[in-house]
């Protein structure tokens, strides 16, 4: 199935910067171009479905923060 998502595009430096609007998921490239085909690639992976070779576990971690 195909889907429609919109992305903004901007350049940093040397690099082109590209972010899907409706997901969170952003890529970079060289070009605009090679962004935004790096974006569709990094698309594909988010909803690619994962498969677990082992089983996953829920691990509690402490983190100090600066409040």
């Amino acid at each position: 199935m195909k889907r429609r998502f919109n992305a903004t595009t901007w350049q940093e430096g040397e690099w082109f910067i590209v972010q899907c609007i409706e997901v969170d998921v952003a890529s970079q490239g060289a070009t605009e171009e090679e962004a935004l085909e790096n974006l569709r690639d990094a698309l594909e992976l988010h909803f690619t479905p994962p498969v677990a070779t082992i089983a996953p576990q829920v691990r509690t971690i402490e983190v100090e923060v600066a409040a």
